[in-house]
């Protein structure tokens, strides 16, 4: 990796023009199902992430609680809700459905490759299937713009294809582009990937080569060089971190910093803390005590588990009791003093 690796895209300072929408930083929250809930997103964004984009929402999700509770975006400025479909008329009803939640952008997800997505034919199984592809995205920006008056922009995440032998991101792009898309995203792996290997950067310039549109590189972004080498490599305009924001949601707004130029200030230990305990309530207020505590578990410790790696951190046996707890009480007091000693907890 090169720190000081030159842009060949979209300058990666100042605000990004998405349609109608600015987006004021470069680097996003990217969409995790089960993992970016809106406490999470409260959370990166509150640290300075460009934007933070829901979990992966199927079309019918307002006849689910839980669904439409993930749809909400109380709290952002900016709220993009991710939807996922293959039948053109169920995927504009649910961006309709995103802009009654009060989406500022709607994603859809041609990129997921769990095997539950892609068996019913949705996320990535839609790369096999272009002219379908653009049929969704077709019916979700008409139904968008009339239902925002042009205000809401559309964009698309995908994978470099499905497999090696098919990469076809660059047309799924151009054609999604003709439709009216605002904006690509693209992870550097094939769906027969999944998420094993390294993500290849350099392969989404391709994807540049073949549209206009802000582009966005994703895939195995953790620290602010990898996201220079993302910008250099791909001449993507912005990156979007996934898996290494979970336990540390302020590296979005880290990373967004650095590419502008700008001054970074770590939270203080106590900025993380209040950042942390928010994100339980969160869930804990959307889920209800049970559910949301089971939810958080993987929240709760991968917050331990940065907080041990920066120094800090719990006892083994109060790290095992903070994600094994029933007790709402009892997981908000461990969490609390994951950064309050430095060092000592964790040799009790």
């Amino acid at each position: 990796m090169n720190g000081d690796a030159q842009l060949i895209g979209s300058t990666a300072t100042g605000a990004l023009s998405v349609g109608a929408l600015t987006v004021p930083g470069r680097a996003f929250l990217a969409p995790m199902a089960g993992v970016t809930d809106l406490g999470m997103r409260r959370a990166a964004a509150r640290f300075g992430a460009g934007l933070v984009v829901s979990e992966m929402l199927a079309a019918d999700f307002l006849e689910d609680a839980g669904s439409a509770a993930r749809a909400r975006g109380d709290g952002l400025d900016l709220h993009v809700v991710q939807v996922a479909a293959r039948d053109p008329s169920a995927i504009a009803d649910a961006a309709r459905m995103a802009i009654d939640c009060g989406a500022d952008m709607v994603d859809i997800n041609m990129g997921c490759p769990a095997r539950r997505v892609v068996g019913g034919y949705a996320g990535a199984a839609l790369m096999r299937e272009p002219d379908l592809a653009a049929s969704l995205v077709r019916a979700v920006v008409a139904v968008v713009a009339v239902a925002s008056a042009g205000r809401v922009p559309v964009s698309v995440k995908m994978r470099l294809g499905w497999d090696e032998a098919t990469k076809n991101a660059p047309e799924i792009a151009r054609r999604a582009e003709l439709e009216g898309a605002a904006m690509v995203a693209v992870h550097g792996r094939t769906r027969n990937q999944f998420y094993k290997g390294a993500a290849d950067w350099a392969a989404i310039a391709d994807v540049r080569a073949a549209t206009a549109l802000p582009l966005v590189a994703n895939g195995d972004c953790a620290s602010l060089p990898d996201a220079r080498d993302m910008l250099r490599l791909s001449g993507a305009d912005a990156v979007m971190i996934g898996r290494a924001a979970v336990g540390r949601p302020w590296l979005v707004g880290e990373i967004a910093a650095g590419l502008a130029g700008a001054a970074w200030r770590a939270p203080a230990p106590g900025d993380r803390t209040e950042a942390a305990l928010a994100h339980l309530d969160a869930l804990l207020c959307a889920m209800g005590r049970d559910k949301g505590l089971r939810h958080a578990r993987k929240h709760l410790a991968a917050y331990a588990d940065v907080a041990a790696a920066e120094g800090f951190g719990l006892a083994p046996a109060e790290r095992a009791r903070l994600v094994e707890t029933a007790s709402a009480e009892d997981a908000a007091g461990l969490l609390a003093a994951c950064w309050s000693a430095p060092g000592g907890r964790r040799a009790a």
